[in-house]
């Protein structure tokens, strides 16, 4: 990499977020501007995949689940707006991405996923 882009990513990453895995349960706080009042919104779910390493582009996926619908947000992690992550429950996955688990239901998900 270059020394610049070193620079670049060394500036622009941020400190204190816990380590997150594919296959966590997570808790992500985050800024949203919605007609010039700001709040915070709150999306509680299921991490499939995790892009970029520990790079200043790097993000998860994380995918919610409100009654019979599904909803997946890819959040930047070193984003200004994100605000903090927390980690409900640990999960062990065996693969890396975690697409295969769109057409899976709640049940089918619990027993392909390892709880520590």
């Amino acid at each position: 990499m270059s020394k610049k882009l070193e620079k670049f990513n060394k500036k622009h990453k941020k400190k204190g977020f816990p380590k997150v895995n594919t296959g966590d349960q997570v808790r992500v706080h985050y800024k949203v501007d919605i007609g010039g009042e700001k709040r915070t919104q709150i999306t509680e779910g299921l991490v499939i995949a995790r892009k970029h390493g520990e790079e200043s582009s790097a993000t998860i996926t994380v995918r919610q689940s409100i009654d019979k619908h599904t909803i997946e947000k890819i959040f930047p992690l070193h984003s200004p707006n994100l605000e903090k992550i927390e980690v409900i429950k640990k999960g062990k996955a065996r693969k890396s991405k975690l697409y295969f688990l769109r057409d899976k239901s709640k049940r089918e998900i619990r027993k392909k996923l390892k709880t520590n």
